[in-house]
């Protein structure tokens, strides 16, 4: 059974930070790209990063140099540290996963909330 499981949504002031995590099971975790996706309310589902098997990283334009994405291929782990957090990066964060020779996402987590206020 494929589960992914998202941790570590919080609330937090602008300017701090925060890291989620994302445990994998049930799918061939080595060999996939793996990724996070948020969706604020109101807003289509955006790709935020990603990470291929072989640790090569693709990041939103919207986040280079605040997020970094990473992976642990003996614990099926994957991290999003989140630094200068801005309001407007306030929305639920969803794991997921996809082959590397495709675009279609086959598996998404349930998603971790992550508010960014005052």
């Amino acid at each position: 059974q494929v589960q992914l499981v998202e941790s570590g949504g919080a609330l937090v002031e602008p300017g701090g930070s925060l890291t989620l995590s994302c445990a994998a099971s049930g799918i061939l975790f080595r060999g996939l790209v793996m990724g996070w996706h948020r969706q604020a309310s109101g807003k289509q589902r955006e790709l935020v990063a990603e990470i291929t098997p072989g640790g090569n990283t693709n990041y939103a334009d919207f986040v280079k140099g605040r997020f970094t994405i990473s992976r642990d291929n003996v614990n099926h782990t994957i991290h999003l540290q989140m630094n200068s957090l801005k309001p407007e990066d306030t929305a639920v964060y969803y794991c997921s996963f996809r082959d590397l020779l495709s675009q279609r996402i086959q598996g998404w987590g349930q998603g971790t909330q992550v508010t960014v206020s005052s």
